[in-house]
């Protein structure tokens, strides 16, 4: 029998990385907001790799920070190792990596949530949900707990559902030995949530005395090390190496000769794995020509002997792991102190979902994170505080926020899962954006902090420094283009070494800046007049903008293109069947995804510019 438990404004259901950010984010805009775990000692936890950031995965975390979420000082507290990846190529995908103590991770946040006010942190199963015609939401626990609620969001991972695979051994679970969400998802499906089957798949952890370094590849961090969080002031400074190994042709005759005890090949796990993340075995069988597969050594934390082999994941037997892991050069005599695993979960398909990340046909009631069918904690996150801020957002009676594509790796992200939907996990990476030479990592603060500002998540403090910023940059701009250098031969030195031809007349700073050999650190002899105190990541900012100036007007004209098609927006209950000219394809997309605007519309699989002509005629007679 339920007993009535209380009333909550929002109430958040996971405090995965997704959770986290919904719950701090809803309870900050001033909601009573409450956070339910299953295990109160899980909450942030990190139960893949030991990492925040990564190719696009930076560009995420950075825009979590500029729009006042919490992954990004965290990770500032707690890394061991940053690396700035990709520098060898363009400033867009120039992306931030650190490797974290996991379990500092896990702690910071936690006591972030115990602290936050208007927040409770619960640790309790949900295994119902309910909404009244009214729409109240209903949410009751094992226990039989009843707590109403105005909106409730999903962050459930992959907990819900969640069953382990080593090998023929199979098992209800959810990560890291805890146990799995199994009665909720009946729940779901009376709700009518469209659910599908999801896989993901972690590495060994391994005993650091075991493993042999020498003669093994050294990743040491970048110096002086660039933070995460633009809050973050003082000098960080890493305090741990990574190292680099390969399979071999040994290690490919294991997995090949025992592929059949493989769950994956041998037909027991039925959920789509992560497409650009696969098992060790899943690229042995895909990539069969290939005669090695690269994998990093990391450690879990600064006081645990526990090390991560990234690229390593796998979910056969564990006597096969064993075997396989020792042909691998030092790691000949490693002794596994945690088995690698397959775990297999449910998720929605967020077709389901509006822009805000609310169902469409379940209003109050939103899907974050791995439950929408992405994968990583930085997508868990971004789409955490989303549906934090407009779970709030809608209580307060407020517009909602929708961040779109041209704006944001956030706002590409959602609309990605939302329009196009997803057939296996989806992974960010910088080629999912059109626009990715504008949404760079380092301007990631003057795109999103005044958003922000105006939702209520930047503080005052916060917003000074951020104006401060930008006028700073704004006046670099202006002494860019008004410095003029005369042809010395000082500066001409300068420019023979660097690669470039040198001048015979005089010059501007922003001229010389566009050239690609040089930077502002070539010109310091002879800049003068530059501000002793003024940012690197202003100058940063200000030299990408001249360099790329004619790509980033041309995607600032897509931009405005796109935004306009945004601007024509399409009635929810359209009924697509009644206009003529439409394709029979295009017609049943439209009706399952059910577009907010052209724009949208023409981003549905399916869809054709004939289409796209078809709607914008019908939307002119109209």
């Amino acid at each position: 029998m339920n007993y009535q438990a209380g009333h909550f404004q929002v109430v958040v259901i996971g405090a995965g990385h997704a959770g986290i950010e919904a719950g701090l984010a809803a309870a900050r805009l001033g909601c009573k907001t409450a956070v339910f775990t299953i295990n109160m000692d899980a909450v942030g936890n990190c139960p893949c790799n030991p990492s925040i950031g990564g190719t696009a995965k930076g560009h995420l975390v950075r825009e979590i920070d500029a729009l006042g979420g919490e992954m990004a000082k965290t990770t500032d507290a707690c890394f061991l190792q940053s690396r700035m990846l990709n520098l060898g190529k363009g400033p867009a995908v120039h992306s931030l990596r650190a490797q974290i103590d996991r379990r500092a991770y896990a702690a910071i946040m936690k006591h972030k949530l115990e602290l936050q006010e208007n927040l409770s942190l619960k640790q309790a199963e949900i295994t119902e949900i309910t909404r009244e015609e009214s729409g109240l939401y209903h949410v009751v626990t094992r226990l039989h707990a009843d707590y109403t609620a105005d909106a409730v969001i999903l962050a459930t991972g992959t907990f819900l559902g969640g069953r382990i695979f080593v090998g023929d051994v199979s098992y209800e679970g959810g990560p890291d030995g805890m146990f799995a969400a199994t009665e909720l998802t009946q729940s779901l499906i009376k709700l009518n949530i469209p659910l599908r089957r999801f896989k993901t798949g972690t590495p060994a952890r391994v005993l650091r005395s075991s493993i042999n370094f020498d003669g093994l590849e050294v990743q040491k961090g970048d110096e002086p090390v660039v933070p995460f969080s633009y809050e973050t002031e003082k000098e960080l400074h890493n305090t741990a190496v990574c190292h680099v190994s390969w399979t071999n042709d040994a290690t490919k005759e294991i997995i090949l000769k025992n592929i059949h005890r493989s769950p994956l090949y041998g037909g027991m796990i039925e959920g789509v794995g992560p497409r650009y993340c696969p098992s060790l075995e899943d690229k042995i069988m895909r990539f069969h020509d290939k005669p090695r597969h690269q994998l990093f050594i990391e450690p879990c934390g600064a006081d645990t002997e526990e090390m991560y082999l990234q690229g390593m994941s796998s979910s056969l037997p564990e006597d096969v792991q064993v075997a396989f892991y020792k042909t691998i050069p030092g790691l000949e005599n490693v002794e596994i102190m945690r088995c690698a695993y397959a775990i297999e979960y449910d998720c929605v398909d967020p077709l389901a979902l509006t822009a805000t990340l609310e169902f469409r046909d379940l209003p109050g009631l939103y899907g974050a994170g791995q439950f929408n069918g992405s994968s990583g904690y930085e997508e868990a996150a971004a789409q955490g505080l989303v549906a934090g801020i407009n779970a709030a957002r809608k209580i307060q009676g407020k517009e909602p926020m929708i961040l779109d594509r041209a704006g944001s790796y956030i706002g590409t992200l959602i609309d990605d899962l939302i329009t196009k939907g997803v057939m296996d996990p989806y992974r960010m990476m910088t080629s999912r954006s059109e626009y990715r030479l504008v949404l760079r990592q380092d301007n990631a603060d003057e795109r999103l902090t005044p958003i922000g500002r105006e939702i209520g998540l930047i503080s005052d403090a916060r917003w000074e420094r951020f104006c401060k910023k930008e006028e700073q940059k704004k006046e670099e701009m202006t002494r860019a283009l008004r410095t003029v250098f005369s042809p010395t031969p000082e500066l001409n030195e300068i420019l023979v070494s660097r690669g470039t031809s040198p001048v015979a007349t005089g010059v501007r700073l922003s001229d010389l800046l566009r050239r690609p050999q040089l930077s502002y650190a070539d010109l310091t002899p002879i800049d003068t007049t530059r501000p002793e105190n003024i940012p690197q990541a202003v100058l940063e900012n200000v030299e990408i903008e001249l360099k790329y100036e004619g790509y980033i007007n041309r995607q600032k004209a897509d931009i405005a293109e796109m935004r306009r098609l945004e601007g024509k927006k399409l009635a929810a209950d359209l009924d697509y069947d009644e206009i003529t000219g439409l394709r029979l394809e295009a017609r049943e997309k439209l009706n399952k995804v059910r577009p907010e605007n052209i724009g949208q519309a023409s981003r549905i699989s399916g869809v054709s510019p004939a289409d796209i002509s078809v709607l914008m005629i019908y939307l002119s007679k109209k």
